[in-house]
């Protein structure tokens, strides 16, 4: 009797470890503890995606149609290429983003009932015809003109109006998310949080040489915002942390003789420029022969190092533009993959 109770005591130490205990080789750890990846595609880059790298992607781009009624899609084939990558990946998750810089008509139709009620309609049928996972929305920025599109005053209410229309039409089981500005302005977090499952942060473009273009952290080098700073800005604004993800960059910005955007599949190409660590801010630059910054850009190690904030500060995951910038080996979705995944 005794040796079975000894017996018992050690298959049921062995039944909590294993199912609790850390995961080893190929097995992936509680859908609770792991992190999401968002990854951009284009609509106008032929590169297909290894789909075991990410958990969505979010195809760019939709926009607003021409009558403010409906939603328009760049290259309808390529997308539907895309979906059929679930075949390979059947838990990775898709959905179409709907706008991008100097995308417009969206002040115009959130601000008419009939309207809005009818992109929002149109947003489900898109959903059930490619069969997708949900849906992005990425207006840059309501009750800004900024890209060079119309806006109005109301946007910010108007926006809340058209996630819980868009939420009512396609319904609770398909996803609705949204690209943030790193400042966390034009919108109004809290009154949307209902209607929401996640926010990717553009914590990029938030400055150009010579200074960061999207450092973790505040140096000398760093321009009007970091990405801690951009995430503190969105948790201020009421986003809960469980639903904030942080995106990262897999191009650089760059002046004088450089483009002003660069994939980094190019920059590293690049010859006649130094490469250089900013140990405060945590990524890398470029400078030319008279030591100015003047490429400003992400790379592995930097990027291993905004995963693990992700990890350390609790946020729901990660988020990069875009896949195609990365380099033939997949250097960078290599390493925000296995750091977030670790």
């Amino acid at each position: 009797m005794k040796l079975l109770k000894i017996l018992f005591i050690l298959l049921s130490c062995l039944h909590i470890s294993c199912s609790t205990g850390k995961t080893t080789g190929e097995e992936q750890p509680p859908d609770n503890h792991r992190k999401i990846i968002v990854a951009y595609v284009t609509s106008w880059s032929s590169t297909m995606p290894d789909p075991i790298y990410m958990t969505h992607i979010n195809y760019a781009f939709g926009h607003v149609n021409d009558s403010f009624d409906g939603v328009r899609i760049d290259n309808e084939e390529r997308l539907k290429e895309i979906v059929l990558l679930k075949k390979s990946n059947p838990e990775l998750k898709i959905l179409l983003s709907i706008g991008g810089w100097g995308s417009g008509r969206f002040s115009e139709m959130a601000a008419d009932t009939k309207n809005r009620n009818s992109f929002a309609a149109d947003c489900r049928r898109i959903v059930e015809q490619f069969h997708l996972d949900g849906i992005d929305i990425d207006w840059e920025y309501p009750t800004s003109s900024a890209a060079q599109i119309s806006s109005s005053p109301e946007d910010t209410e108007n926006f809340t109006l058209l996630m819980k229309d868009i939420r009512e039409a396609i319904g609770d089981n398909k996803l609705l998310t949204l690209a943030s500005a790193a400042s966390a302005g034009f919108i109004d977090f809290r009154a949307i949080d209902p209607y929401m499952d996640f926010i990717n942060i553009m914590a990029y473009d938030m400055s150009t040489p010579p200074t960061h273009h999207s450092a973790l952290y505040r140096s000398a080098h760093a321009g009007k915002r970091t990405s801690e700073e951009a995430v503190e800005a969105h948790l201020s604004a009421g986003v809960p942390l469980h639903k904030l993800v942080l995106g990262m960059p897999f191009y650089g910005r760059g002046n004088k003789s450089l483009p002003g955007f660069i994939d980094y599949k190019k920059i590293e190409q690049l010859d006649g420029y130094q490469e250089h660590w900013d140990n405060v801010a945590k990524v890398p630059y470029l400078t030319d022969t008279a030591g100015e910054l003047v490429c400003t850009y992400d790379n592995p190690r930097s990027l291993a190092i905004k995963c693990e904030y992700i990890l350390e500060r609790g946020l729901l995951g990660g988020m990069y533009w875009d896949y195609d910038g990365d380099n033939a080996a997949g250097e960078l979705r290599k390493t925000v993959y296995e750091t977030l995944n670790r």
